[in-house]
C-alpha cells in the first residue's frame, strides 16, 4: 500500500491516518467538515489535498447512518482500488450497498474493537489499535486484493485481525459494546439528581462503571440506529435479570425466614452468573484472564510520584501488569493499586517498603 484516502477525520480515521502516515504510505484527508481535516493533516496525519488520481485504499471512517452512501459516491467515482469502512456496525451498510447496484467485490466491511470516550482529530493517537482485535467481515464476493489491502492496514495498526460474518458481528457487538454503553449511562444518569453527599462518597467502583458514559450522545444514537434490534435483545435479557433480582432484594425485606431464603438465593444467583460471564473476559493482550496479586500504594498527588513507583518496580525486576488509581476524596492523596503476577508479589512489596513507599493491605 502506497497511498490512501480517508473520508472522515474524527477519531478513528485519524488514529488510521497517522498510523499510515508514519509508516510511509501517502495519505490524503478529507471530511465534510474541512476544519477537521486540516486539523488531522497539521497532527502528521497527511495532506488535506485531494489525490490527483486512485488510491490503493479508500478508508471511510463515518457514521454508520452515512457510510453507505459516502460509500457509493466514492466507489462510483472510482477513487480507490479497495474499500473499507469502519463503522461499529456491519450488516446493515453492506445491504444499503447491495440495494443501491454496486458491485462490492472491492468492499470490505472491517470494525477496529478501538475507542475512547473522546472524539474528534484531537483525541486521535498512533498507538490506539495496538493489540486490540479488527473484525474483517468479507463474503464470497470479496477479491483477494481488498482482503489483503484489509490485512496489510491490519498489521500496519499492530492489531489482531478477526474474521466474522457481518451479522454475527453485529449480534456480538450489541452484547460487548453498544449495551455496556446504554447501561453505563444509565448508572450514570442516577447521579444526576443525586445528592451532593451520595456523590461525594463515589469511588473506584462507579467510576468504572460510569466512565464510557461520558461518551459523545450524538455519536451513540447514530451506532445504535444503526443495530437497534441486536441491542434490543440483549436489554431484554438484562430487564428479565433485573425484575427478578428486584423481586429477590423484595423478599430479603420480608419478616418471612422463607422469602429471605428465597430472596438470598436470588441475588446470589445473579452474582455468581456474574462471576461466570466475567471469567471469560479476555485478559491481557486478548489471552486468557489471569488471576494478579494487588500491592497497594500510599501515593501523594504530586508531580513524579507515579514514574518513581514504576521505576523503583523496575529496579526490583517486577512487572506491572496493570495499575489503578484511587484518588482520596477531600486529600491530595491517593492509592495506586499495582496488579502483579502472585509471585512477585511479596517482592515487590518488601522493595518498596526498603524504598520508603506506605504500603497499604
Amino acid at each position: 500500500m502506497r497511498t490512501a484516502v480517508v473520508i472522515g477525520t474524527g477519531l478513528i480515521g485519524t488514529s488510521a491516518a497517522l498510523v499510515l502516515a508514519s509508516r510511509g504510505v501517502t495519505v490524503h484527508l478529507t471530511d465534510h467538515d474541512a476544519t477537521r481535516s486540516r486539523t488531522a493533516a497539521a497532527l502528521g496525519a497527511g495532506t488535506d489535498r485531494a489525490p490527483e488520481g486512485p488510491v490503493d485504499l479508500a478508508l471511510v471512517a463515518v457514521p454508520p447512518a452515512h457510510v453507505a452512501a459516502t460509500l457509493a459516491e466514492a466507489m462510483r467515482g472510482g477513487i480507490a482500488r479497495g474499500y473499507l469502512d469502519v463503522a461499529s456496525v456491519k450488516g446493515g451498510p453492506r445491504r444499503e450497498l447491495e440495494a443501491l447496484g454496486l458491485d462490492l467485490s472491492a468492499y470490505l466491511g472491517t470494525h477496529p474493537m478501538a475507542g475512547k470516550e473522546r472524539s474528534g482529530p484531537l483525541a486521535a493517537t498512533a498507538d490506539l489499535f495496538e493489540g486490540r482485535p479488527w473484525v474483517l467481515t468479507p463474503t464470497r464476493d470479496t477479491d483477494t486484493e481488498v482482503l489483503n489491502l484489509a490485512l496489510e492496514l491490519v498489521a500496519l495498526c499492530r492489531a489482531v485481525p478477526v474474521v466474522m460474518d457481518a451479522e454475527a458481528h453485529d449480534r456480538a457487538v450489541a452484547l460487548v459494546s453498544h449495551t455496556p454503553q446504554l447501561i453505563s449511562s444509565m448508572v450514570a444518569a442516577r447521579l444526576a439528581d443525586a445528592d451532593e453527599t451520595a456523590v461525594r462518597l463515589c469511588g473506584q467502583g462507579i467510576r468504572d462503571v460510569t466512565r464510557i458514559a461520558a461518551s459523545d450522545p450524538a455519536m451513540w444514537v447514530d451506532i445504535l440506529s444503526a443495530n437497534p434490534g441486536p441491542v434490543a435483545d440483549v436489554l431484554a435479557g438484562i430487564a428479565a435479570d433485573l425484575d427478578e433480582t428486584v423481586g429477590a432484594l423484595r423478599s430479603l425485606q420480608s419478616v418471612d425466614e422463607d422469602k429471605r431464603r428465597e430472596g438470598a438465593a436470588g441475588v446470589e444467583d445473579v452474582l455468581r452468573r456474574g462471576n461466570a460471564g466475567r471469567v471469560r473476559v479476555p485478559g491481557k493482550h486478548g489471552t486468557a484472564p489471569a488471576a494478579y496479586e494487588v500491592v497497594a500504594v500510599l501515593i501523594s498527588d504530586k508531580p513524579g510520584e507515579l514514574a518513581r513507583i514504576f521505576a523503583d518496580a523496575g529496579r526490583a525486576g517486577v512487572n506491572v501488569e496493570d495499575v489503578r488509581i484511587e484518588h482520596a476524596t477531600g486529600q491530595q492523596a491517593g492509592r495506586v493499586q499495582l496488579m502483579v503476577e502472585p509471585s512477585a508479589a511479596p517482592l515487590l512489596t518488601e522493595a518498596l517498603r526498603e524504598r520508603g513507599w506506605s504500603i497499604r493491605q
